[in-house]
């Protein structure tokens, strides 16, 4: 139980409420600075964790029930406190960016439950290779508006906007992984509902 694995998997829930803590201030550069890194490492473990499961052959039933619940509910925790601080507003459209946030959080919740469901009739559903490039997308992009609060300086002017060119990359990397949130979240429904009467 106590593999390294699963305690790297743990580390990431753990963090949690510090990276919340240092991302409550959008005027504290530094706890930016900070959360940015925190988050780079807890991605960092995200990735660690499965291999070392893999090549040491250490895979477990709780690494496989954490691994995920700790991924969404980062996603979460960091969509959530950034939409509460103003964090998720653009040129053009504004406080819509929110949009995004929500259809990825919406999509999380749902695949959970369908899971669970196809997890109840033995059936598996494997991650696509799509779906992992959605949470490439989203580790990004949640990254890069972490780092555009930490790095105002990072400001240019274009076409008449004045930009901060992380925060652009985040709000953009953000709706690209919402379309593919949708995508893959209609895959996943497509299979369940063949097992549904």
């Amino acid at each position: 139980m106590w593999t390294l694995p699963n305690i790297l998997t743990l580390s990431r829930i753990v963090a949690l409420p510090l990276l919340a803590f240092l991302l409550w201030w959008p005027n504290w550069q530094y706890g930016y600075g900070l959360a940015f890194a925190l988050y780079c490492l807890m991605g960092i473990t995200d990735y660690f964790d499965g291999y070392l499961a893999r090549t040491s052959g250490a895979v477990s039933k709780l690494g496989i029930f954490l691994d995920p619940i700790a991924d969404k509910i980062m996603v979460a925790t960091v969509i959530l406190t950034l939409t509460a601080q103003g964090i998720l507003r653009g040129p053009y459209v504004g406080d819509m960016h929110v949009i995004a946030g929500l259809i990825i959080l919406v999509r999380e919740i749902a695949v959970s439950g369908l899971r669970e469901f196809l997890g109840g009739l033995q059936v598996s559903v494997p991650v696509s290779r799509l779906a992992k490039w959605k949470t490439t997308f989203q580790l990004v992009c949640l990254g890069a508006l972490i780092l555009g609060v930490a790095l105002p300086e990072w400001t240019v002017n274009f076409a008449g906007l004045t930009i901060n060119f992380p925060h652009t990359v985040g709000l953009t990397t953000l709706w690209a992984a919402a379309a593919l949130t949708v995508i893959t979240g209609w895959d996943y429904l497509r299979v369940g509902l063949k097992h549904m009467d």
